[in-house]
């Protein structure tokens, strides 16, 4: 997988680039405020990030459960109410007690405790517990709870990028640089399969050229 901070300078190259040519800062474009309620990073983590500086560490069962929180506190239902846990756990089979014990049971331990330890792995019932709670908020899994802070910020940045004015030349590349941008995050042998894809068609594209020319 891509270095998620290197993935994330390079947005931010670009997004520097376009403000640039719109008159404008990062500063004065970037809300930190919604860019944590997109992506379930805190505020200062962000701040922190933009300044091209390293998140803290934390175990990640602790950002898992905070970010479970953080989707109950800002995905409100219809009625501006949060969604209990009984309706969220049994969205996906789970009893509601198994869901409320588990954020209970972090927050009577702070990340404090878990610093230094070595972080948790992903896997067993916290894996399934993931799964039903990004499938119940966002329709299906997208790792968005487990997702290191320089990804999960970089994912809200590509709303900001599609929000600004770009060169005609930026708008005939977008399609791949969005289709790159997607594949940063995927695991190196998804990333290798997809580069010899793209590879290959660069080939036939170049060999259909080349038999035009010849005409």
């Amino acid at each position: 997988m891509r270095d998620p901070h290197r993935v994330l300078a390079e947005t931010l190259r670009r997004l520097d680039s376009l403000l640039a040519k719109d008159g404008r800062t990062r500063d004065e474009a970037l809300d930190t405020m919604k860019l944590s309620e997109e992506s379930g990073v805190p505020q200062d983590v962000i701040q922190a990030l933009l300044e091209g500086e390293e998140a803290p560490a934390e175990d990640i069962t602790e950002r898992i459960v905070s970010r479970m929180v953080h989707l109950r506190e800002t995905r409100l239902r219809a009625d501006g109410r949060r969604h209990s846990y009984d309706e969220i756990a049994s969205s996906f089979g789970a009893s509601r007690a198994s869901l409320s014990n588990l954020v209970n049971s972090r927050k009577k331990a702070p990340v404090e405790a878990v610093t230094g330890a070595r972080p948790s792995r992903l896997g067993g019932p916290l894996a399934s517990t993931q799964a039903g709670v990004e499938r119940f908020f966002f329709g299906e899994p997208n790792g968005w709870l487990s997702a290191e802070p320089a990804s999960a910020l970089n994912e809200a940045l590509q709303r900001v990028l599609k929000a600004l004015p770009a060169t005609a030349g930026e708008q005939d590349a977008e399609p791949r640089a969005v289709a790159l941008r997607t594949a940063a995050a995927l695991p190196d042998e998804k990333w290798k399969l997809l580069q010899g894809v793209i590879e290959t068609l660069e080939r036939q594209a170049r060999d259909e050229l080349g038999h035009d020319t010849n005409r």
